[in-house]
């Protein structure tokens, strides 16, 4: 192969992968929120229950008996759809959900191994994690706070009802609108 042919041919490989990673990179500075609507709408001829509205007013998180399971669902009301939970299988029985300010913290309950335990799902990065493995009791009625740094919720771990709030720590990329600042404290 020639000199030149072989620059030629060099110069185009690395024009293509420049091109490459330019629209990886792209891909990677988009806004994580692209949804995927399904078919579906609220009110069905299902048993629909349980909503909990983000506060921004945009998401609304229930359960339904759709396929007859207690599936977790999330309605996109400025869109008018159901939207796409990757990761939460629909076999996954899912009770009270919560949302943070804009949707993207998700909290409800689920069964593991036949233990009610409390799960997180974070929507920019579809996992869904168990935050409760450490109690020994059982947990109902979770509620995460706005800004998803906190989860409060009811325990039985004193042979009664009663209040936790979980701390998800200083380092928590909280859920707050585009643009908004945030104020501390350093009283």
């Amino acid at each position: 192969m020639k000199k030149s042919t072989l620059r030629q041919w060099l110069n185009w490989l690395c024009w293509v992968l420049g091109i490459c990673i330019l629209s990886l990179a792209i891909a990677a500075c988009s806004p994580s929120d692209r949804q995927v609507c399904l078919p579906g709408s609220l009110n069905s001829l299902y048993s629909d229950e349980q909503p909990a509205l983000s506060g921004d007013g945009r998401w609304l998180a229930y359960v339904s008996n759709r396929g007859g399971k207690h599936r977790l669902l999330l309605y996109d009301l400025q869109d008018r759809c159901l939207i796409s939970l990757p990761r939460i299988p629909a076999t996954v029985v899912a009770e009270h959900p919560s949302l943070s300010y804009t949707g993207r913290y998700l909290t409800y309950l689920t069964s593991d191994r036949g233990k009610i335990v409390l799960t997180l799902y974070d929507r920019a990065t579809q996992q869904a994690q168990v935050v409760s493995q450490w109690y020994q009791a059982w947990v109902r009625n979770p509620s995460i706070s706005p800004d998803g740094r906190y989860i409060a919720f009811e325990s039985s771990k004193n042979g009664q009802w009663d209040i936790e709030i979980l701390d998800r720590g200083d380092r928590v990329e909280l859920d707050i609108p585009d643009g908004t600042m945030t104020v501390t404290s350093n009283q």
